[in-house]
């Protein structure tokens, strides 16, 4: 614990250098995309796209949405109640997989980095270390490796289709959009618009 504690200082300002998920990939497929920028390098679109695609009440909650876990519980699914926050505990300090161990982990080490890091850091790191592509980490690569320009350059349009594929990096594509990418792309356009309208990105959008 004092370990992640020191790690959880370090990544308050410091870049995660690479995590275990990325490091499997760089076994598997022999090398991966990343390339860090900060938050003042990626478009303002982006930030309220991912949050309207995976973590609408961000700025509510202090690591878990409950609401989105009640309700999940009641359709008997865990899609959508797992906060972008979680997620980011998950790709830098822990590993992918199911296990009561990790979990277990991940729900002790949340409310710590909801503490420590200020919600635009969070999201900061979440945009940086998220797959986008097969080996595609991170927003920069991502727009790189599917529209040709840099984070800070993204439209609103791109930014929602690279938020649209990120439950499923490696089945859907930003740059080949399927009609339900397409769908989901225009879905997220609506909620982007409707958090900055109604405040809930005003937490990272100082």
């Amino acid at each position: 614990m004092a370990l992640y504690a020191l790690l959880i200082l370090l990544f308050s300002f410091l870049p995660p250098p690479i995590n275990f998920y990325q490091m499997g990939e760089v076994w598997r497929l022999g090398g991966i995309e990343k390339d860090w920028v900060s938050w003042e390098e990626i478009a303002p679109v982006m930030g309220r796209s991912a949050v309207a695609a995976e973590d609408a009440n961000f700025c509510n909650h202090w690591g878990f949405d409950m609401a989105a876990i009640r309700q999940a519980i009641e359709e008997g699914s865990n899609r959508g109640a797992s906060t972008i926050s979680q997620q980011v505990v998950k790709n830098v300090f822990l590993w992918h997989g199911r296990s009561y161990l990790r979990k277990a982990m991940e729900a002790v080490l949340t409310p710590v980095v909801e503490l420590v890091w200020s919600k635009e850091r969070i999201l900061e790191v979440y945009l940086n270390v998220a797959e986008f592509d097969e080996g595609v980490f991170g927003v920069q690569a991502a727009a790189q490796h599917h529209f040709g320009v840099d984070a800070k350059d993204l439209t609103a349009l791109q930014a929602a289709r690279l938020a649209a594929v990120l439950p499923d990096p490696k089945g859907r594509s930003a740059s080949e959009p399927s009609s339900f990418v397409r769908s989901r792309t225009r879905s997220i356009i609506s909620g982007a618009e409707t958090i900055a309208a109604d405040g809930r990105s005003a937490c990272f959008e100082g």
